[in-house]
């Protein structure tokens, strides 16, 4: 039984790795990804800060997930001025996307749980990115799918938080950041916006860049490499970094 759920994780991982595969940015790690954002005037390089991998595990920590944003927009649920959806958000995802899910930063409760993971799953959801919090991780370890968020709770949605609106933009803060001078910029994330997701972090890629977006990143990437060879060779890192970025 051990070997049939374990086996079963791995079939799940490697569905979502290969969704993402059709993607021109999927060859490029979230970091190469955020160095050509900068070089394109970002002023965080897309990088949503404080949001980590909790699922799969660490020894699975190789995934990468690439795909268009379908966007979710949580409220209070004090907040009854705010819309409110006729469907589960889960049952009207875009199969082939990543769920983006902004909650109230305050909440301490979960978001996310392993009845939502199995109805991603079901519409062939390639991973959840949450600005707030999940529960369940046996859940979606166990199930081999994508969770990305700022921390996790024992504690469900109601009645603390609801669903408000779908595919609207996301403007997502980092974590206490507040108005000081020198916090990161929130991060923008329209409807179809392309995530990249992986142990360093996530990423978002305005949609309509992504060219000179893969451009930049395939560059960096073969510079890097062949600083790498150098600084192996023993011939030092400044050494190095001067022949081939310039500095």
């Amino acid at each position: 039984m051990r070997r049939a759920l374990a086996f079963s994780r791995l079939q799940a991982i490697s569905r979502a790795m290969s969704m993402r595969s059709n993607s021109p940015l999927s060859p490029f790690s979230s970091c190469e990804i955020s160095d050509a954002l900068i070089k394109l005037g970002s002023p965080n390089g897309g990088h949503i800060p404080d949001i980590h991998m909790l699922s799969p595990t660490s020894t699975e920590s190789q995934l990468r997930i690439c795909a268009p944003a379908y966007t979710v927009q949580m409220v209070l649920a004090s907040d009854k001025a705010a819309p409110k959806l006729s469907a589960h958000f889960v049952d009207t995802a875009t199969p082939g996307s990543i769920i983006v899910i902004d909650a109230p930063p305050q909440t301490k409760n979960a978001v996310w749980g392993g009845l939502m993971t199995a109805g991603a799953q079901a519409r062939d959801v390639v991973g959840v990115v949450i600005s707030g919090r999940c529960r369940d991780l046996a859940e979606h370890r166990g199930a081999g799918f994508p969770v990305f968020a700022r921390g996790h709770s024992t504690v469900g949605q109601s009645p603390f938080v609801r669903p408000s609106e779908v595919n609207v933009p996301l403007l997502i803060s980092a974590q206490g950041a507040g108005d000081a001078p020198d916090a990161f910029a929130p991060v923008k994330v329209e409807p179809g916006d392309w995530i990249i997701a992986d142990e360093d972090g996530v990423v978002c890629v305005p949609k309509d860049i992504v060219d000179q977006v893969v451009e930049l990143a395939k560059k960096g990437q073969e510079i890097d490499a062949k600083c790498m060879e150098d600084i192996r060779a023993g011939k030092g890192v400044q050494a190095s970094f001067k022949k081939y970025r310039g500095s």
